[in-house]
């Protein structure tokens, strides 16, 4: 019987534009491949998520041609001030060759070069099945249209549709109740000079960090609890009566929250990171504690290992083992990234209980 699979015109459909989906797609585009970039939003968004580059994450983005524009958007350099029971009790200065930075600003980076290099992100394009075959990934979109490729990447988060269309099992474990609250709000007459960080004897806190480039601070909290004792959802409100409780600084309100969301442990990684044609990256592939703020930059490692493996794939199909060599390089990565990001959070968590302590304990 003839072969009636169709060859795929595009080399690689990449599903998901955060940082490590587009990291995939300007490190593919300069080794000369096609791609395609999928995001079922409709939309960039403007929130600040993961906030720092590590050293290696800033070699890699150099080798895209955007290390100085990252540079010349965030800082370097900050300064934590301790706050105990509502006393400034310590500053202390930290610099390890991090990049501060929004990831909203890493992706509007990342996103004009990509288009510089001739490629958009497709919004609105959210894959709803996948099929693979021996020339190539089809996938399915919600609009009733369909993407083909040689190759496909799940670039896609936490609740990655790739991973779940691949029936990749996320093993490991996710806490039931949010241990913190996460925004993006602005806080007039609050100095920028510092990360402030407020804790207390009974527990708890909330914490301030300017992002650079904007008048914005990303706000990080204990949660309110209900009569019940049950986590609150956040609201703007609710980050008043937060700051209120911990900094106590009466002159400060906290004003235009853009951004409201919650966190909660979640320790997973996919059984394996690749099912044929199709290899997962960055959160579709391992999700972790935010301790040392690993996320954003393992997924820019992936995504950099990624781009070398399917560059040979595409320039020797036949090449045995090139595919598995992605899953060989950065399975174990993701190993080691749980265990060490979990050792991180507990280090913070038993830091924050003593004055002058803070979140520099799970930052090495």
């Amino acid at each position: 019987m003839a072969d009636t699979t169709t060859r795929a015109t595009t080399d690689v459909l990449i599903v998901g534009s955060g940082p490590t989906g587009l990291t995939l797609a300007c490190a593919l585009t300069l080794r000369g491949a096609s791609v395609r970039v999928l995001d079922g939003r409709t939309g960039p968004h403007r929130e600040s998520r993961g906030k720092g580059l590590t050293p290696d994450s800033q070699e890699v983005l150099g080798r895209l041609g955007v290390a100085d524009r990252m540079a010349a958007t965030g800082s370097r350099g900050v300064v934590l001030r301790k706050y105990f029971d509502g006393a400034h009790v310590k500053d202390t200065p930290v610099d390890g060759g991090g990049l501060l930075i929004g990831q909203w600003q890493v992706e509007e980076i990342l996103r004009e070069r990509l288009a510089g290099l001739g490629v958009r992100v497709e919004y609105g394009a959210r894959v709803t099945g996948l099929a693979q075959d021996p020339a190539g990934v089809t996938v399915r979109l919600a609009d009733g249209g369909s993407a083909r490729a040689a190759y496909a990447a799940g670039c896609d988060g936490g609740r990655s549709t790739t991973r779940e269309l691949l029936g990749i099992p996320f093993e490991g474990y996710t806490e039931e109740k949010p241990t913190m609250v996460v925004g993006d709000v602005r806080a007039p007459g609050l100095s920028r000079a510092y990360w402030h960080q407020w804790f207390t004897t009974e527990g708890g806190g909330i914490m301030l960090c300017p992002m650079p480039g904007t008048d914005t601070f990303q706000l990080q909290a204990s949660p309110e609890t209900g009569e019940d004792g049950e986590p609150l959802p956040p609201t703007p409100d609710g980050f008043q009566r937060l700051f209120d409780r911990h900094a106590g600084m009466a002159g400060i309100r906290l004003t235009e929250a853009t951004w409201l969301s919650s966190w909660r442990v979640n320790v997973r990684r996919a059984a394996r990171m690749r099912e044929g044609r199709v290899l997962l990256a960055g959160d579709a592939a391992h999700v972790h504690p935010i301790a040392g703020g690993l996320g954003m930059n393992t997924g820019i490692q992936d995504a950099a290992a990624l781009a070398r493996t399917l560059a040979a794939a595409l320039t020797d199909p036949e090449a045995a083992g090139t595919l598995d060599g992605y899953e060989a390089e950065r399975l174990p990565v993701a190993e080691r990234l749980l265990a060490d990001t979990s050792e991180r959070h507990r280090r913070v968590l038993a830091a924050v209980r003593e004055p002058g302590r803070g979140t520099e304990a799970g930052m090495n």
